[in-house]
């Protein structure tokens, strides 16, 4: 086995952790040659940390103190990424904006799911259920799920993939957030693979 040389990934979430166990499941089952080595939680409320405890992975917080020089805390998570050689960083969950420090750093290696087809229904405080329930607002006819680079505005990097789900009469948030989510779990890794083997065209401006 060459697990050794595998690119190493942090998973940043915010709740569930369902984004992080199949990007882990994946890793297991070589349909994704990295290893999840660190998981990273902006809430110590987070499910995805016991999740990540129990799978052996190493899990931390990372939430600023309000009367902190917020520069600190980007350059202390910075230097925690560096000791653990991170490779890549793969939002899944993820509820806040990384610092500006970290996406420079990272030009081109991290990658963000939103459940929707990117850019509508992006933005601040489009997460979750206030995503589909603006979908089925809207009366599209359409959703789906969007890999995208991040940079340093919500939702805004250049896209990557995107995969549609159809949107039914009969829908409710929940019934289509549960499709979406399994179209966001086909398609995460797939992504990921790719901009690991180089197949995207990824520019360092």
């Amino acid at each position: 086995m060459i697990s050794e040389k595998r690119p190493r990934v942090a998973v940043f979430i915010s709740g569930r952790g369902s984004g992080f166990e199949n990007l882990h499941r994946a890793s297991r089952e070589n349909r994704l040659a990295a290893e999840i080595v660190w998981v990273v939680s902006s809430t110590r409320k987070a499910a995805g940390l016991e999740i990540a405890r129990g799978l052996g992975i190493e899990v931390s917080v990372f939430r600023p103190k309000k009367d902190a020089p917020k520069e600190a805390a980007a350059e202390d998570l910075l230097s925690r990424l560096r000791e653990r050689s991170i490779d890549y960083i793969a939002l899944a969950g993820y509820l806040k904006l990384l610092p500006d420090l970290i996406v420079r750093e990272y030009p081109g290696r991290i990658l963000n799911i939103h459940p929707a087809l990117l850019p509508r229904y992006g933005g601040k405080g489009m997460y979750g259920h206030h995503v589909h329930e603006a979908v089925l607002a809207s009366g599209d006819r359409e959703s789906g799920a969007t890999v995208h680079l991040v940079d340093a505005i919500y939702d805004h990097g250049r896209i990557l993939e995107q995969r549609k789900v159809e949107v039914r009469e009969d829908d409710t948030p929940e019934s289509l957030a549960a499709r979406v989510l399994k179209v966001e779990h086909e398609l995460y890794p797939i992504v990921l693979q790719k901009l690991i083997d180089g197949e995207y065209e990824i520019s360092d401006g």
